[in-house]
């Protein structure tokens, strides 16, 4: 199967904090705790033993992508996409007002055909079934793609490619968080993808910290802006991408995710809403 580069993102679960300056270069590490982030610095021996223990004890460490994190890192982003399929097929239905309007047109018709409120009543929970069949089949192939191009060989496509980067959030000696930065000359450009976090792990502002990663990055090797492009389907990951200062700049109702077949039973029981963000760092 050829499979083009896909971009979505994966979503977060997180509480937004406030916003904080860009600091760092993209060799130096950062440490966050659940309610800031800060770059490292003698300044934490301030701190009396017991809270230098409690904040090391909570804190995160985002460093470069290393060959020994590959298992973990695909553990993290296979978890994270896994996710989407009930989150798409149920969930997002909310965002298909259309849909909404056949499925119920489509239910009064069984009525109208067969007369039997047995079947009447069952047509609900059928067309939901084939939601979530038609959810996991695409989502599967999506998934099957980008484990056999970037998400296979991470170094090739992010750490030795000049203008990208992957990261890793590391908690407790443990990879807990995953983000990429890919830089576009043609529009100079850097996007964001493949933020996930473990969600074990979620709500200690992990992904907020690894976008703030991405975004000294751009700053660093003088970007323009910073772009994403989300399927997320909880309101949760849009607040984040706005609280690291992103403004929506688009939105299609109707996305092609790489590996769709784009079947008429595919197009009935699968919509995906796409965004997309952009943060300017500069005028150009």
């Amino acid at each position: 199967m050829h499979c083009s580069s896909p971009k979505m993102v994966c979503e977060t679960k997180i509480v937004a904090d406030e916003h904080d300056a860009i600091p760092g270069t993209k060799k130096d590490s950062i440490i966050v705790s659940s309610s800031q982030m800060w770059s490292s610095s003698p300044s934490s021996a301030a701190l009396n033993p017991v809270e230098d223990k409690d904040a090391r004890k909570d804190a995160v460490f985002i460093r470069e992508f290393e060959r020994g994190d590959h298992v973990e890192v695909r553990r993290i982003f296979y978890e994270g996409i896994m996710e989407r399929i009930p989150n798409t097929a149920f969930r997002g239905l909310r965002q298909q007002p259309k849909t909404q309007f056949l499925y119920a047109l489509l239910t009064l018709m069984c009525f109208v055909v067969t007369k039997s409120v047995t079947l009447t009543c069952c047509a609900p929970f059928i067309l939901m079934g084939a939601r979530y069949y038609y959810s996991r089949k695409v989502i599967l192939s999506y998934l099957d793609c980008a484990l056999h191009t970037d998400m296979a060989d991470i170094e090739a496509y992010y750490m030795k490619p000049t203008g990208s980067c992957f990261w890793v959030a590391v908690l407790e000696g443990r990879v807990v968080g995953i983000v990429a930065a890919q830089g576009r000359e043609d529009d100079n450009t850097v996007e964001l993808r493949r933020m996930s976090v473990d969600s074990r792990y979620r709500g200690k502002g992990i992904a907020k910290a690894l976008g703030r990663r991405v975004l000294e990055f751009a700053v660093r090797d003088n970007y323009a802006a910073v772009v994403l492009g989300t399927t997320a389907v909880k309101l949760a990951a849009h607040k984040l991408y706005e609280s690291l200062g992103f403004r929506r700049t688009g939105r299609s109702d109707d996305y092609r995710l790489p590996g769709m077949s784009r079947s008429p039973p595919e197009r009935l029981f699968f919509q995906i809403r796409y965004s997309r963000y952009r943060l300017q760092l500069r005028e150009e």
